[in-house]
C-alpha cells in the first residue's frame, strides 16, 4: 500500500501495487508478478467494473526487466517470465482476514480501533456513538458479500481462491489470481490448478461466502455483549435467503421475466441444466 489519493470529485482511492517486491507479509514467497498474471488482472478488473460488479480498479501495468520464475500448472515445470507491476486502487483494501488476525492474535484494543477507522471511513450509514455499531456492521456485511457472490454467479465468474485474505470487508472483488469464467454452466468448474479438493468451485463460492462470514462473526464476538451475539447468528443465518433471492432477481432480470411466478425458479434451473448439457 503506497498511499492514499483522493480525486478531483472527492472520491478517495487507496493504492496499491502488485508485484513491486517483497514486503513484511510476502512469507516465502517472492513478492513479484509476471506479465502474464498481470494483464489478466488488469483486464478483468476493468471488465468486472463495466458490468457493473463492485471491484478494484487497475490504474497502470508497468513491464519489469527483472526474471521471475513461475511454476505456472504446479506440475514441477519451472519457467522463466517477464516480471510486472500493477498499480491498483480501491476504496480499501481490509479483509475479513484483517480482523481474525487480531481476534487470533488477543489485541483486542487495536481490533476495536480498526474496527471504528473502517466504520467511520466506509460505512457513514453506520453512527459511531450507536452501542449497536459493529452489528450494523456485519448486518451490512453479509447482505452486501451475497449481493457480490451473486453478482459473481450472474456472469459466470469464478473467483479461484475464496479464503478470508480475499474477501474485502466493503464487498468489492479484490485479489485476482487464479480465476475464470464459465462458457457453459457448470457447478464444478475451477479456475485454480492447485485446488485439488475443488474447495473453491464455482458452485461452492455461496458456501465458501458463508463460511468466510462465520469467521468475521468470530472475529467480532469479542466486542459484542451477549444479547448482540444471538442477534448477529440470526443475521448470519438470514445470508442464504439473502443471496438466493438476489441471484434469483439478476437471472430473471436477464431472462426479462416481470412479477412473480411460482414456476420463475424452476425455469432458471431448467435453462442453467441444459447449459450443463
Amino acid at each position: 500500500l503506497i498511499g492514499v489519493y483522493t480525486n478531483r470529485h472527492g472520491e478517495r482511492w487507496e493504492l496499491q501495487l502488485k508485484g513491486s517486491g517483497k514486503t513484511p507479509y510476502s512469507r516465502n514467497g517472492d513478492g513479484r508478478a509476471v506479465l502474464r498474471s498481470s494483464v489478466r488482472e488488469f483486464l478483468c478488473s476493468e471488465a468486472m467494473h463495466y458490468l457493473g460488479i463492485p471491484t478494484s480498479r487497475a490504474a497502470s501495468l508497468v513491464v519489469s526487466d527483472d526474471d521471475v520464475w513461475r511454476d505456472q500448472f504446479y506440475n514441477g515445470n519451472i519457467k522463466k517470465e517477464r516480471g510486472a507491476i500493477v498499480l491498483r486502487l480501491a476504496k480499501s483494501w481490509f479483509r475479513i482476514g484483517s480482523l481474525e488476525i487480531l481476534t487470533h492474535s488477543g489485541e483486542l484494543d487495536l481490533l476495536r480501533r480498526l474496527l471504528d477507522f473502517i466504520i467511520q471511513e466506509h460505512f457513514p450509514s453506520i453512527a459511531m456513538n450507536d452501542s449497536n455499531r459493529y452489528l450494523e456492521f456485519f448486518s451490512t456485511v453479509v447482505s452486501e458479500t451475497a449481493n457480490l457472490i451473486a453478482l459473481w454467479m450472474s456472469v459466470g465468474f469464478a473467483h479461484g481462491v475464496c479464503n478470508t485474505d480475499n474477501f474485502s470487508l466493503l464487498s468489492i472483488t479484490i485479489d485476482y489470481g487464479p480465476f475464470g469464467f464459465i462458457d457453459s454452466y457448470d457447478p464444478n468448474f475451477v479456475p485454480n490448478t492447485s485446488d485439488d479438493e475443488r474447495r473453491y468451485k464455482i458452485g461452492n463460492q455461496a458456501s465458501v461466502g458463508l463460511f468466510n462470514l462465520s469467521k468475521l462473526l468470530q472475529a467480532l464476538k469479542p466486542l459484542l455483549d451477549p444479547r448482540q451475539k444471538q442477534l448477529a447468528s440470526q443475521i448470519l443465518e438470514g445470508y442464504g435467503e439473502h443471496y438466493y433471492s438476489r441471484f434469483t432477481e439478476l437471472f430473471k432480470t436477464k431472462l426479462g421475466l416481470l412479477g412473480e411466478n411460482e414456476n420463475d425458479n424452476f425455469l432458471i434451473a431448467f435453462l442453467l441444466k441444459v447449459s450443463l448439457l
